[in-house]
C-alpha cells in the first residue's frame, strides 16, 4: 500500500500579509466518493476575515460559513464525480492586502467501495488494549509532547504496548484462528494520566505517536490483511479528551454540552427508551460528561457532526478499514448516529459497524439494531449490537446448576430465546469478557473444563464472537481491585517477561492447555459456514444439560453441554425433529464417534460439538 504522510500542521507567511491556517481537517479527500460534498475545517488566527476562492475544475466552494470564533471556517465543498484527482489551491484574500493559497489535494480512491467486505457471522474477533499487548519499539514509550510517561509500575499508567508490538504477534493472533482484530482507540490522547486506555481522543487525525505514527498504523492494516485478518477500529463520537486541542479555542458555544458546574452523566440508558422519563433525566444522561476529563460532544451542533461522520469515513478510506466499533453509542444523540451509520453504509455496502450497548435487558439492547421494530419507529441503521444479556448469562451460569428455570443453563437458553428480538440475530457480538469487565477466568476459578464449556458454547450459538487478549491463556484479573486489574500486560509482550505466553515454549502447561483447546475450537470454525449461518433450533436444558442445534442445507451439528460434575446419559429422541435420520456424529475436538440412534452418554463438565453422520 502506498504510504500517505498526513500534514496535520502547517502556516504560510507573506510579504505584506500574515496568515497563518494551523489546521485542514480532513487534510486530504478522495474523488469518486458517492457523496460529492466535502466539508472542510479551516482553523486559524482570524481566518473568518477572509474570503475563500478555487479555480480547481469540477470542485465548486458551495458556502463559505462563519460562525462565532473568528478563528474557524467551515468550508462547503462540491466534488464532482469526474473530477480529476490532484493538487489544487484553496484562496484566501483578505479585505486589503495580498492573498494566499492553501494547498489540497484529492485522492485516488483505492477500489471505490467494491470489495470491502465487513467483519461478519464468519468471524472471531480478537480485542486487544495496545498498550498492554506488547512493546514492540521500546524509542515511542515516552514522547515530548505527550505528559503522561511510561511506568509499568502504575496499573493506570502507560505500558509501553504500541502498533509494532500489535505487528510483531500478528503470527500468533493467526495461528490462534481469530479472523479480526479490534484494538482500543490508537489516536491521541494528551493528557496527564490515565491515557493508556485512548479513550479520551484529543485528535481524531493522529495517532498517538506512543503506539506509533499514521503509517504505522496503515501498516498494521495492510499486514493484517495479507495474514486473513480483518481490522476494526474503535471510534468515540460521544466525548473527546479535555486535551483536545480544539478545547483551548472552541469553534462555537455549542460545540460541547456545557453545565453551569461539572455535571456527570447519569448512565441511566433507559431514559432514552423510557416514554415516563423525566426531561432533566434524559438530558444528564445524553448532555451530562462521562468524566472529567472527558468533554460530551454535541452531535446537534451540524458543523461537529459533518466533521465527525467525515472522519469516520477518512479513516475507513485511508486505513482501508473493515469495520467500526463504536463507544457508548446509546449516550449521543440518536437521530445523528442514525445519519452517522446510514451514511458510512451508504458509502460501504459491505461495512460493518457495532455499537456497544451495555444494557442487560434484551428489549433496550434490540432497539439499537437497525430495522428493529419499536413503538416510535426509530431506526438506527446500525448493522450490529452488542449482546450484553447474553454475556449476563455467561458471567454465571457455569457456576450455578439448573435448580429453577432461571439458572444454570437456563440463562444461556432464556438469552437466546429473546431473540425474536433482534432484526438479525446473527449480526450480534457476543462476549464473555472484554476491557471493561470482570475477567471470566477470574469468574470460573481458572477451571478449564468450565473454560472450554463456555467457548465452546460461544464458538457455536449465533452471533460473533469475541475474545479478549488472554482469553486463550487463561488470564486472570479482578475488576473490584481496578480497571487495572483486568488490563493486565500479556505475558511476554517485555522484554525480560518471565514467561513469553506467544510461544508454545514459554506458556505454562495450564496456558498451554486453554491455547491449544480454543485455537483448535477457533480453526476449525472458520471453515464451517453452518455455524457462521445456519439455522439455530435448541431444547430446554434438562438436568442442566442443554442441547441445541446449527443446521443448513448441507450439515448439521449437535452441541451437548453438561454442566454437571456428573457423567450423563440422556434419551435422544426427544431431539427427533433435529436429528432425522441420523444416529451418530464425530465430535469436532476429539474425532471420537459418538452414538446417538436411541441415548448419548456425556461426560461431566464436558461440550460435545457432533458434526453429524
Amino acid at each position: 500500500m502506498k504510504r500517505i504522510t498526513v500534514i496535520l500542521l502547517f502556516s504560510l507567511v507573506f510579504i505584506g500579509v500574515f496568515a497563518q491556517i494551523e489546521r485542514v481537517e480532513p487534510a486530504f479527500w478522495w474523488v469518486g466518493m458517492k457523496n460529492p460534498n466535502l466539508q472542510l475545517l479551516i482553523h486559524g488566527n482570524g481566518i473568518s476575515n477572509y474570503a475563500v476562492q478555487t479555480n480547481k475544475e469540477g470542485v465548486r466552494i458551495i458556502k463559505v460559513n462563519k460562525v462565532t470564533n473568528p478563528n474557524y471556517l467551515f468550508i462547503n465543498l462540491f466534488i464532482d464525480p469526474q473530477a480529476s484527482p490532484g493538487k489544487f489551491n484553496l484562496t484566501f484574500s483578505p479585505a486589503r492586502g495580498k492573498p494566499f493559497s492553501c494547498p489540497y489535494e484529492l485522492k485516488v480512491r483505492r477500489n471505490g467501495s467494491a470489495g470491502r467486505q465487513g467483519f461478519t457471522s464468519s468471524d472471531v474477533v480478537y480485542l486487544l488494549m495496545p498498550d498492554r499487548f506488547a512493546n514492540g519499539d521500546t524509542t515511542n514509550d515516552n514522547v515530548a509532547s505527550q505528559p503522561d510517561r511510561a511506568n509499568r509500575a502504575l496499573d493506570y499508567g502507560r505500558h509501553g504496548g504500541d502498533i509494532k508490538g500489535i505487528i510483531d504477534h500478528l503470527d500468533y493472533i493467526k495461528e490462534l484462528g481469530a479472523t479480526a482484530i479490534w484494538a482500543t482507540p490508537l489516536l491521541e490522547n494528551n493528557h496527564t494520566k490515565y491515557t493508556y486506555h485512548g479513550y479520551a481522543i484529543s485528535d481524531y487525525y493522529k495517532i498517538d505517536p506512543r503506539f506509533g505514527s499514521n503509517d504505522d498504523y496503515c501498516k498494521m492494516v495492510e499486514t493484517a490483511h495479507e495474514k486473513g485478518i480483518k481490522v476494526i477500529m474503535d471510534m468515540v463520537s460521544n466525548h473527546c479528551g479535555i486535551g483536545h486541542w480544539w478545547m483551548k479555542d472552541l469553534p462555537t458555544d455549542d460545540w460541547i454540552h456545557r453545565w453551569d458546574t461539572f455535571t456527570r452523566s447519569n448512565y441511566k440508558m433507559s431514559t432514552i427508551v423510557d416514554i415516563h422519563a423525566a426531561a432533566v433525566d434524559k438530558k444528564q444522561f445524553l448532555d451530562g460528561w462521562f468524566d472529567t476529563s472527558m468533554p460530551d460532544m454535541n452531535q446537534q451542533n451540524p458543523f461537529f457532526w459533518r466533521y465527525f461522520i467525515q472522519n469516520s469515513i477518512w479513516w475507513i478510506e485511508y486505513a482501508n478499514l473493515d469495520g467500526i466499533r463504536m463507544d457508548t453509542y446509546p449516550y449521543n444523540d440518536r437521530d445523528a448516529m442514525a445519519q452517522w451509520a446510514k451514511e458510512i453504509t451508504d458509502e460501504y455496502a459491505d461495512f460493518n459497524i457495532v455499537g456497544e450497548t451495555w444494557s442487560s435487558n434484551p428489549v433496550d439492547v434490540a432497539f439499537w439494531q437497525k430495522d428493529a421494530v419499536n413503538p416510535v419507529h426509530y431506526n438506527s441503521q446500525l448493522p450490529t449490537v452488542m449482546d450484553f444479556t447474553l454475556y449476563d448469562a455467561l458471567s454465571n451460569c457455569f457456576n450455578e446448576r439448573q435448580e429453577h428455570s432461571y439458572n444454570g443453563l437456563m440463562k444461556l437458553y432464556n438469552a437466546i430465546a429473546y431473540d425474536y428480538l433482534y432484526a438479525n440475530p446473527d449480526n450480534l457480538f457476543i462476549f464473555a469478557e472484554n476491557h471493561d469487565t470482570q475477567r471470566f477466568n477470574n469468574i470460573i476459578k481458572g477451571d478449564l473444563a468450565t473454560f472450554k464449556l463456555a467457548m465452546s458454547f460461544l464458538m457455536t450459538t449465533r452471533g460473533i464472537p469475541q475474545i479478549y487478549y488472554g482469553t486463550e491463556i487463561g488470564m486472570t484479573g479482578d475488576k473490584s481491585k481496578g480497571d487495572g486489574d483486568i488490563r493486565r500486560d500479556f505475558p511476554g509482550g517485555w522484554a525480560g517477561d518471565a514467561n513469553n505466553a506467544f510461544t508454545k515454549a514459554g506458556r505454562t502447561s495450564v496456558q498451554n492447555d486453554c491455547f491449544d483447546f480454543l485455537s483448535k475450537l477457533l480453526n476449525w470454525r472458520k471453515g464451517k459456514e453452518v455455524i457462521h449461518t445456519g439455522k439455530l433450533t435448541h431444547f430446554i436444558p434438562e438436568k442442566d444439560v442443554y442441547v441445541y442445534f446449527r443446521y443448513n442445507d448441507n450439515e448439521k451439528i449437535m452441541v451437548v453441554l453438561n454442566n454437571t460434575i456428573t457423567d450423563q446419559t440422556i434419551p435422544t429422541g426427544r431431539f427427533a425433529e433435529c436429528i432425522g435420520k441420523s444416529t451418530a456424529g464425530i465430535d469436532a475436538m476429539t474425532g471420537t464417534r459418538y452414538s446417538i440412534a436411541n441415548a448419548l452418554l456425556i461426560p461431566k463438565k464436558t461440550a460435545l460439538i457432533l458434526e453429524l453422520e
